[in-house]
């Protein structure tokens, strides 16, 4: 028997089936670098319309964890895939790098006494080795970006720029100085910004605190609710879970509509909210009768007296008062909290009144009476030891709740009024519109995706307060200000004087302010005015980025503005990033920095619990890398929906690498058979194709249309879906299961095998493009191959030029039917195979009855249906639907595998069917649709 397997146009190619990418991978970044691939992209995007993701700043501090290769990988999808779109989508990757993360390991390391400028020093030099090896970690993801030039916040030139970027919120009358509530750390020794305050569980103790009315307003109180007189003492009572603010409380808060009663609890009188009597008599352990009920609003100014200080509790009316809780009166602290500060200054009080008793370290301060020298919490068994002694307690137990905690030592924070530096959300700039107001108009101009961004980052600015800059710190940007030492006051030339700083330090960094004599910018005035050294908020960093990167020094003189196209970033940076550049870019352009808004969620292990050391549940980028590969990460990036949170384990991994193995035998095969392919000499023009290659063709266009809509959606789990399916069902489960006939049977340079690969060389560059964005070094790989110029990179291209053609919607709906007739004879000769009637398909002889379209399409194939149906035999008749298959009596050939009739018709050649005996020896067979 003759062997003719070497008569066969067999695949070939140097594509690999396996990947081995955590062993290349390494190769391609090195060569990526070498050949300065980045650089060589800006030079071919040079002169198209631009397209800016301006990068949210990593914070420059250990080792990488799956959120920033989550993070960074979407952005790398995204900027690849806009280059292929046809725009000049420049990254230039930043890095967070002042703040209290740093210092703090510095002290760690070196120790707490250290001199400040030596922290600095130190500080510096740290972030600057972080950066290295972050960035060695995001360059492993296969993210190409500006490496080589980075924007650090703490460049000289950067951290200028966020001088002069104060300076024009200061000049425009946004800056201001106040005491106010703040969440303060005692661990940092700072102010705290929102979003650098998490929520967890905390116990606390619950005390309730009788506050005896003053002498003078008890026949008040009495009138108040109808009476001539109190016939007994009588006690306003509130509910607390912080009795360590006790000492500084100055008010009574209570709700102007509710109704309160006056209710003779036995040896004395307490008022409480007419709805919780009954709670707070049990929880009293006393009986009680209600006298008499009022609204509030009766109550107000009238005088309290403090449980065991020598000072009035005033009444004030709160609408912020409930009756969830408590007693329906909130004792009122204004230097422990934003309410309470609120109703204060509402009814016309000081901020030189405010008590405020707590240090900086959580220490009361030493002259106050009882308590002075005390750690806060612990001296709230001494308050409640204190007002048992007085008996004004009247209940004490513990409760669990959600609570403020520092979200680097992970402990309670406080609120605690210190002198601050603000950004004012109400005050009135020089053009009358609000910063608030600005900037929910530019909430209103953004676009989100996914969309439930915009309510959720408008809920924050609606109601968020004033925005504290200032921190106590060394490591940070300075507040730059000379205040007057009598008056308080800003020198008039302050602005002025900003500018003469940042451009100190743009030559020497913040070092440079530390270091100023005031006598260098002052002269004579200096010893008037005291040089400040609160350092700015690190979210005033990030924030202002936009001022010195998209206008200034990743410019490039290209971008329009200082408004980028997207910022892309987790969903806690709505608190973060995110608002924090909204602010600062409507105070200082009257707009945000950015066009849209893209919100990702939180890695997960797949029961949904967050990654940490102690489950064990953690999954490094960097060892994903190592063991399968960048290419799966990324894939697995793209694959899921990031709009919620995104499921990470050995299994999810485990699934992800098979549907990689899908799409590279896919690509395999594309390679593979077209090999010996030259398009510029062998291509046919698309009439003369085979009619399902010219069906091919349409799918390939449905692909990349629906594709490219979703990577200008930013929906890429759809992409990923999409390209699957293609791979799965319309490639290797119909069109190329079909083509492997004519390719490998045909004479090499036949209409009929030239017609199957000039499809397939459209497909193979549609489909590398497509996916290029998500497996950037599978794509790389493949364009090697199909250019043979290793110099050449798929991102010098743009999304393919599909040829045109007529008729596309009428040959996807005839090609439908004949895939649903395909499916049905499946089933059947699934059944004869069950039977054990046959093996190969190709064993079967089909016979098919139709009706209407469904007949018109199949018949309309000729002899060419059993190719279509990898059958030996089909044939088609009118009439209801039905199929009937059956094993084929005839003999097999030896060289295409078909049962024919005319397998021996020339004795020469006595194992070969008739037409592999024309297509070895004569003209070759006659095909004209598949």
């Amino acid at each position: 028997m003759a062997d003719y397997k070497n008569s066969l146009n067999l695949p070939d190619t140097p594509f690999p089936m396996r990947g081995d990418l955590p062993k290349r991978e390494p190769q391609w970044v090195q060569q990526w670098q070498e050949k300065k691939l980045y650089q060589k992209i800006r030079e071919i995007c040079a002169g198209r319309p631009k397209f800016i993701l301006h990068d949210g700043p990593p914070y420059a501090n250990g080792n990488l964890h799956l959120g920033h290769a989550l993070n960074k990988i979407l952005k790398d999808i995204i900027v690849r895939s806009k280059t292929l779109a046809g725009f000049d989508a420049p990254y230039v990757p930043g890095w967070d790098c002042h703040g209290l993360p740093i210092e703090h390991k510095i002290e760690v390391t070196h120790g707490k006494n250290l001199p400040a400028d030596k922290v600095r020093e130190l500080c510096r030099s740290y972030a600057a080795e972080q950066v290295e090896v972050q960035k060695k970690e995001f360059i492993r993801l296969g993210v190409l970006g500006d490496w080589d030039n980075p924007y650090l916040t703490m460049n000289f030139a950067n951290e200028a720029g966020e001088i002069r970027a104060l300076a024009e919120m200061v000049k425009q009358g946004y800056v201001f100085k106040g005491l106010k509530p703040v969440n303060w750390c005692f661990d940092c020794g700072s102010a705290l910004a929102e979003a650098e305050v998490e929520y967890a569980d905390k116990k606390s103790p619950t005390i309730d605190v009788a506050f005896p009315v003053s002498q003078a307003d008890a026949p008040k109180l009495a009138a108040a609710f109808g009476l001539n007189a109190l016939p007994k003492p009588a006690y306003a009572v509130i509910w607390t879970t912080t009795p360590w603010t006790i000492p500084a409380n100055q008010a009574l808060n209570i709700h102007p509509e509710h109704e309160y009663a006056l209710v003779d609890a036995g040896d004395r009188l307490l008022v409480l909210a007419k709805e919780l009597v009954a709670d707070c008599l049990k929880r009293y352990g006393c009986e009680g009768t209600v006298l008499a009920t009022v609204k509030g609003k009766a109550l107000e100014r009238l005088e309290f007296r403090h449980p065991f200080y020598d000072r009035v509790s005033v009444v004030y009316l709160a609408d912020y008062v409930g009756l969830d809780a408590g007693t329906g009166i909130v004792h009122c602290a204004p230097a422990h909290g934003v309410d309470d500060f609120n109703a204060w200054r509402h009814y016309g009080r000081g901020n030189d009144e405010i008590i405020s008793i707590v240090k900086g370290d959580g220490v009361y301060v030493d002259e106050l009476p009882f308590f002075g020298g005390l750690s806060i919490w612990k001296a709230n068994q001494a308050i409640c030891d204190k007002l048992s002694e007085v008996g004004c307690l009247l209940s004490h137990g513990n409760v669990s709740h959600s609570y403020m905690h520092c979200w680097r030592h992970k402990t309670p924070v406080i609120y605690r009024a210190t002198a601050q530096w603000f950004v004012g959300m109400d005050r009135l700039p020089t053009d009358g519109k609000s910063l608030r107001e600005k900037a929910l108009a530019g909430v209103e101009a953004t676009a989100f995706y996914p969309a439930w961004g915009k309510p959720r980052l408008q809920s924050m600015i609606a109601n968020r307060p004033d925005w504290c800059i200032s921190r106590q710190r060394n490591w940070g940007v300075p507040i730059p200000f000379f205040l007057h030492k009598e008056t308080g006051e800003l020198h008039p030339r302050t602005v002025e004087l900003m500018e003469e700083v940042a451009q100190r330090v743009e030559k020497e960094g913040i070092e440079a302010w530390f270091k100023l004599d005031a006598a260098e910018l002052l002269g004579a005035e200096a010893a008037q005015y005291e040089k400040i050294s609160d350092t700015l908020d690190v979210w005033f960093d990030s924030g202002t980025t936009h001022w010195h990167v998209l206008r200034g020094s990743h410019n490039d003189g290209h971008a329009t503005g200082p408004r980028a196209d997207l910022y892309l970033e987790g969903s806690d940076q709505h608190r973060g990033w995110f608002h924090s550049s909204l602010l600062t870019g409507a105070a200082i352009d009257g707009h945000p920095p950015y066009k849209a808004l893209l919100t990702h969620g939180f890695t997960v292990d797949q029961q949904g619990r967050k990654m940490s050391k102690s489950l064990g549940n953690t999954i490094l980028p960097q060892e994903v890398s190592d063991k399968m590969g960048a290419d799966i990460l990324r894939l697995w990036v793209a694959a899921t929906d990031y709009s919620g949170e995104l499921a990470m384990s050995k299994e999810i991994l485990a699934r992800v690498v098979e549907a990689y193995r899908r799409i590279r035998n896919t690509l395999r095969f594309l390679l593979a058979n077209i090999a010996d392919f030259d398009a510029a000499k062998d291509m046919l023009p698309v009439a003369e194709w085979f009619e399902i290659d010219r069906y091919a063709l349409a799918l390939t266009r449905q692909l990349q249309t629906q594709a490219q809509a979703d990577y200008d959606r930013y929906e890429f789990h759809r992409v990923v879906q999409a390209l699957q399916t293609f791979c799965s069902e319309d490639l290797g489960g119909f069109w190329l299961d079909i083509l492997k006939d004519r390719l490998y049977t045909t004479a090499p340079a036949s209409k009929a095998r030239r017609s199957a690969q000039s499809a397939l060389w459209h497909v193979t560059q549609s489909f590398i493009r497509l996916m290029a964005p998500i497996l950037s070094f599978t794509a790389e790989e493949v364009w090697q191959i199909l250019s043979g110029d290793a110099d050449q990179s798929i991102m010098f291209h743009t999304w393919h030029d599909l040829p045109a053609q007529a008729g596309e919607g009428e040959l996807l709906a005839k090609w439908n039917l004949i895939r649903e007739a395909r499916g049905e004879v499946t089933k059947a000769l699934e059944a004869l195979r069950e039977e054990g009637k046959i093996g190969s398909s190709l064993q079967a002889e089909v016979r098919i009855s139709a009706e209407g379209d469904k007949y018109a399409a199949l018949a309309s194939l000729g002899d060419d249906l059993r190719f279509v149906l990898i059958c030996s035999k089909v044939s088609v008749a009118q009439g209801a639907d039905a199929i009937a298959a059956e094993a084929s009596t005839q003999k097999k050939c030896e060289r295409c595998w078909h049962y024919r009739e005319d397998v021996g018709s020339n004795p020469e050649h006595p194992e070969l069917c008739g037409r592999c005996d024309s297509n070895l020896h004569g003209e070759g067979e006659v095909r004209e649709r598949a």
